[in-house]
């Protein structure tokens, strides 16, 4: 595999071609906040926490590092003035749909944000999508999904396909940083469809 050379806040980095530039930065030991991103999974850049500034000669671009391939001589900078109030926002904006998570707070005392500045009904879902992603793309089995568009976009469980596949897998309930899996299994438990003796809570939680 052949590297190439970028710059990330003005530390020369050394990647494969092909690496993101979460990636790329996440090897040199750099620190990019994300929470939609995992490894076996192909990037979505849906949280936008992981939005970084290419410098361009006097201009600066902003990219999702998740989702932008390295290029030789890149130059990123991956904390500025700029950075930091988008990701107070989007912090904000996600601690009001799900309060309580703790990656959540850990970033908030990172980027200053406030826990009760946007009031909404909270969902305990952040809609990061590694539940959905990981049961199309690692599975194939698509047993659950996004519906709905804009504020009334959510997650849910196709009971007739969740049926048949979830009872033996629950490999999504550990990728979930709010916890609302569960909850959100046990709706798309219809009476036909209720398992007696159902071990996936049990399992899934260890």
């Amino acid at each position: 595999m052949s590297t190439i050379n970028l710059i990330i806040n003005d530390k020369p980095v050394k990647a494969e071609k092909g690496d993101s530039i979460l990636k790329a930065a996440q090897k040199a030991g750099i620190d990019i906040p994300t929470l939609c991103s995992h490894e076996k999974l192909l990037p979505q850049g849906g949280c936008r926490l992981c939005t970084v500034e290419l410098l361009e000669g006097k201009r600066t671009r902003l990219v999702t590092a998740c989702a932008y391939i390295a290029e030789e001589g890149l130059k990123v900078r991956t904390e500025s003035e700029q950075l930091s109030k988008g990701r107070k926002m989007i912090i904000e904006l996600l601690m009001a749909r799900a309060p309580g998570v703790q990656e959540l707070q850990e970033y908030a005392v990172k980027y200053g944000a406030e826990r009760d500045r946007f009031e909404t009904e909270p969902t305990y879902c952040i809609l990061c999508g590694l539940c959905v992603r990981y049961c199309a793309e690692v599975k194939k089995k698509n047993a659950i999904a996004f519906i709905g568009r804009g504020s009334q976009r959510e997650i849910m469980f196709i009971p007739e396909v969740a049926a048949k596949e979830c009872p033996s897998c629950g490999e999504c309930w550990k990728l979930c940083p709010t916890g609302v899996l569960p909850s959100n299994y046990g709706l798309a438990r219809v009476p036909h469809f209720i398992w007696p003796d159902d071990p996936f809570f049990e399992r899934a939680g260890k």
